[in-house]
């Protein structure tokens, strides 16, 4: 008998490969079976989450009817939990020096093609006056794996470099951190200098695999990397982020290894991921897609975040400026929360994006190549509020506190206000005059409704506040 264990503290015991494989034997064989199916629907409807093997029934599904009701559940889930808020961020590239030897990653040690790049403090202070201007309050920052170009100690000068640029009106609020797996003590650091949440991508949970697709470097370490959102939590970490990156492996093994790495989470710490990102493997230097065999196609990738979504309410969902327009469209009400926008995936992308050195050290090619005005008026036409809060982070909701407003389904009563005070600072500091005539009226039918009068008033007096130069208002 096989030892899963979803509390243990060991990777290969609560992401159990036997456990996976009997999962997906459990789907497959169910497959058509309308009675399971239908009984994991109705216990999703209680928003209260499904098991990896329930999750895995609902993908696999034939039912078509059923499939549609999932779908249908999921909007209504996402619709419950976060409204139709969406909220906005860009990544931010410091540098592409990596010692490891990642097959489907253009930073990789052997590529002699790309061009390497790391930002001074003064470079990152004009990339985060370009981004600044752009009005993103929010960034993700993104580095390779290089204990000598890349120590910790950079990136926490880095991340302080960041929160000290107040550039017009504009201030980078919270800065998430997607760094390689590594110590407590360094988690510990990380949570001293104020990171948001912390991210890391999983790639693939199929050991084998893994090991194969990191044949060199530190990565190469499956158990040290899948074990390090345990030792984030330890270090003081209370938000991370999870996911994996769809086409490297068989996707039906990783999302059952994802959604069992959310439940350990949850059963050991009582906080699951505070996001799950869904990305899938696209062009680069150096990286051609079609040499891998597991590429999922949109109606999958469709199915996949649904069933996260109604798998795991909770959690904050992510889709990045990796999918085309079409397909961000298409996804967007099953499930996502949070997106980028006018993203560059280059080292110095924003402040000197016509240089060809800096196009020469992306990461990968971005299919959504929209400014983020032109995502901010695209997500008022589809009915959604583009939100630049921050609030609580930096009011002490995170964590087990964040999770417990979601899942009492008390979040939104903080959130949209938020929102709405936050897309009219950007209307008026960034916005161009046909996207802010959309978002004044979106946020002048939007307090309509907020349930609450008395926070009504208060949003309506800070909107005129603001109006008046005053910034950063939050609930």
């Amino acid at each position: 008998m096989y030892k899963y264990d979803v509390n243990s503290e060991k990777a290969d015991e609560f992401i159990n490969h036997e456990e996976i494989l009997a999962s997906l034997e459990y789907g497959r064989k169910n497959k058509h079976n309308r009675e399971l199916i239908k009984a994991a629907i109705e216990k999703a409807k209680e928003v209260k989450g499904l098991s990896h093997r329930e999750a895995f029934l609902l993908l696999s599904s034939e039912e078509e009817d059923l499939n549609e009701e999932v779908y249908k559940l999921a909007n209504d889930i996402k619709r419950k939990f976060y409204g139709n808020r969406i909220v906005l961020f860009a990544p931010l590239y410091l540098s592409n020096y990596c010692v490891n030897g990642c097959v489907y990653c253009p930073y990789h040690l052997k590529n002699k093609t790309i061009h390497r790049r790391k930002l001074t403090q003064e470079e990152i202070k004009n990339e985060v006056i370009a981004l600044q201007d752009m009005g993103h309050k929010r960034l993700a920052l993104e580095t390779g794996e290089d204990p000598v170009n890349n120590p910790i100690e950079y990136i926490l000068e880095s991340i302080k470099t960041i929160y000290s640029v107040h550039h017009k009106a504009g201030d980078i609020r919270r800065v998430n951190v997607n760094i390689a797996a590594t110590t407590i003590e360094n988690y510990k650091k990380l949570k001293d200098v104020g990171i948001g949440t912390y991210i890391l991508f999983q790639e693939t949970y199929h050991r084998k695999n893994y090991e194969a697709l990191h044949p060199t470097g530190p990565k190469h370490d499956y158990a040290y990397h899948t074990e390090a959102m345990d030792r984030a939590q330890l270090g003081g970490i209370d938000d991370v982020g999870c996911g994996v990156l769809f086409g490297l492996n068989n996707y039906e093994y990783d999302f059952v290894g994802l959604l069992m790495h959310a439940e350990h989470l949850e059963a050991r710490f009582g906080v699951g991921p505070h996001t799950i990102s869904v990305p899938r493997i696209r062009p680069a230097d150096d990286i051609d897609p079609e040499s891998f065999e597991n590429g999922i196609s949109d109606d999958i990738f469709k199915k996949i975040v649904a069933c996260i979504r109604v798998s795991v309410p909770y959690t904050g969902m992510i889709i990045s400026t990796r999918e085309s327009v079409e397909t961000r469209a298409r996804i967007i009400d099953f499930g996502i929360s949070q997106i980028s926008g006018g993203s560059k995936t280059s080292v110095g992308g924003y402040a000197h994006e016509e240089e060809e050195s800096s196009a020469d050290t992306e990461q990968f090619f971005t299919s959504d190549q929209r400014t983020l005005d032109e995502v901010v008026s695209w997500l008022m036409d589809t009915n959604h509020i583009p939100s630049f809060c921050t609030a609580c982070y930096r009011a002490g909701r995170t964590g087990d506190r964040f999770m417990s407003l979601v899942k009492a389904g008390q979040i939104g009563n903080i959130c949209q206000p938020n929102a709405l005070m936050t897309l009219k600072e950007y209307l008026i500091d960034y916005a161009s005059p046909e996207t802010r005539k959309k978002g004044e009226a979106l946020i002048e039918r939007e307090i309509n409704n907020i349930g609450k009068e008395k926070v009504k008033e208060i949003v309506r007096d800070n909107l005129k506040k603001i109006e008046n130069g005053e910034r950063d208002f939050r609930l």
